[in-house]
């Protein structure tokens, strides 16, 4: 069960190196002068008052508050790299490019930077948190793989029924459990998934009844007036923004 992958590809991710101020990822070095810790202000710039340990910064950008994942993390996610070597690789790697400015660096260290943001995203989710939401329920063995299957399969016609039997649980107690841990019901993640993917879709100009039987409504009316509830415009007022 992979539980970023769609979420890394339906979310376009970004890593440009950039001037401290305007950072949100950045590595710190320790005593030594060796890379020590990786720290991502996921919503806002990084703290600047330990400028003089830092080893490079970039800015990170992976669509807002529409990713529903980014929107779940918490403010600060951080990895001490000296209990991950293989992490560590890959920073010094991007400090390498930062700093040797060659030809196609830029390139490099988005490649490395999208590798490194998954690595933390991966260490966020082994933690869990105690914070309900989306985040929450990724990092429950259970819970997740019916989560993943909503992630992977938005058009099909997922029941509370089927969900439950993927996560192993009763439809009472899984019902409960997921509304308890993400924070609204199995039924309404799903709706507002599917609306986070049209959304998508219709932004990149696919047709509205399209996307409406892609996503199951029944017409492209009642796609529109649900679309209309969850963002206050009609779908086609995107291809006039």
């Amino acid at each position: 069960m992979d539980r970023l992958t769609t979420l890394v590809e339906r979310f376009h991710l970004t890593v440009q190196a950039a001037a401290l101020p305007q950072a949100n990822l950045i590595a710190l070095a320790g005593p030594d002068g060796a890379p020590e810790k990786v720290v991502f202000q996921t919503h806002g710039a990084c703290d600047t008052t330990r400028a003089d340990e830092v080893l490079f910064a970039a800015r990170v950008a992976w669509s807002g508050q529409t990713n529903p994942l980014m929107a779940a993390l918490p403010d600060v996610v951080e990895m001490t790299l000296t209990d991950h070597a293989d992490t560590l690789s890959l920073v010094l790697l991007m400090q390498q490019e930062v700093e040797g400015r060659r030809c196609g660096a830029q390139s490099v260290v988005n490649r490395l930077g999208e590798a490194l943001i998954v690595r933390l995203l991966r260490l966020q989710i082994e933690r869990g948190t105690t914070k309900v939401g989306l985040l929450a329920g990724m990092a429950d063995p259970r819970l997740s793989r019916a989560i993943v299957s909503i992630h992977d399969h938005p058009d099909k016609a997922w029941s509370n029924a089927d969900l439950a039997a993927i996560a192993g649980l009763s439809l009472s107690r899984f019902s409960e459990l997921f509304t308890q841990t993400v924070g609204e019901t199995p039924m309404g993640y799903l709706r507002r998934w599917r609306l986070i993917l049209a959304r998508q879709d219709v932004a990149r100009g696919d047709r509205v009844d399209a996307v409406a039987r892609r996503y199951g409504y029944g017409s492209a009316e009642s796609f529109t007036r649900a679309f209309r509830r969850a963002y206050g415009q009609a779908p086609t007022a995107l291809r006039t923004a």
